[in-house]
């Protein structure tokens, strides 16, 4: 048995991971999704980790994943409960020092947005979010998602760096979404590589996946977990 940790992005809350969740305890595994705290604009990304942290009960065969913003999240919890994996899910990977406002232009987002906006006719960065999001899920589904945002993460948890000194040793695997309108494929297989030296792997479905493909993330999920570790 495995406990999954599973970390929530901007906006969102820990009901965006429902239908994984189902399909993962379905399989004889612990599942683990909180809501992250929300309306606080004191609070940073320690108080983020700390949140999971204390969320968690069972402290073997972890293994963490954060999606979008969790990216943040989700390494500082990685290592403060020595998971076995971690995860990240069209994840934001932070750097040393750096901070979520100052990671756009440090990775040359805006840059990679225009030129996929530019390919596929602004369907990337579309400010609507059934078009920039949730494409791919169903339409009642997409608009309970869109009516369950948050203000989520804190304008402190922004500005703050990164508290972390370097990236945790923990098993990491990359999983990127192939039509993801946020964050395009080409821009994460970049910065993965840049800044982990990890090659992702690839799943097809929107930047949020785990609606639309539910099975599909949880079989990846489970494949992870049962990667031999040192």
């Amino acid at each position: 048995m495995t406990t999954f940790v599973l970390i929530h992005g901007g906006g969102d809350v820990g009901w965006s991971w429902h239908l994984v969740r189902k399909e993962l305890e379905s399989r004889g595994h612990r599942v683990v999704a909180p809501d992250l705290p929300a309306d606080d604009d004191a609070l940073t990304l320690d108080g983020y980790a700390a949140a999971v942290v204390d969320a968690v009960e069972a402290r073997e065969n972890v293994v963490v994943v954060g999606h979008s913003f969790g990216g943040f999240t989700a390494p500082l919890v990685a290592e403060r409960l020595s998971a076995d994996v971690l995860v990240l899910l069209a994840g934001m990977i932070p750097a040393p020092g750096e901070s979520p406002d100052q990671w756009w232009a440090n990775t040359g987002f805006a840059r990679a947005m225009r030129a996929q906006a530019a390919l596929d006719g602004g369907l990337t960065g579309n400010d609507d979010p059934l078009v920039g999001f949730y494409h791919d899920v169903p339409r009642g589904l997409a608009e309970d998602a869109v009516s369950r945002e948050r203000a989520h993460p804190s304008s402190a948890a922004m500005a703050a760096v990164w508290p972390a000194a370097s990236w945790p040793a923990v098993l990491t695997r990359v999983l990127i979404c192939t039509d993801d309108r946020f964050f395009p494929a080409g821009f994460m297989r970049r910065v993965s590589e840049e800044r982990l030296g990890i090659v992702p792997d690839e799943i097809a479905g929107s930047h949020c996946v785990m609606l639309s493909r539910p099975v599909e993330v949880a079989e990846r999920l489970i494949g992870y977990a049962s990667v031999p570790r040192a």
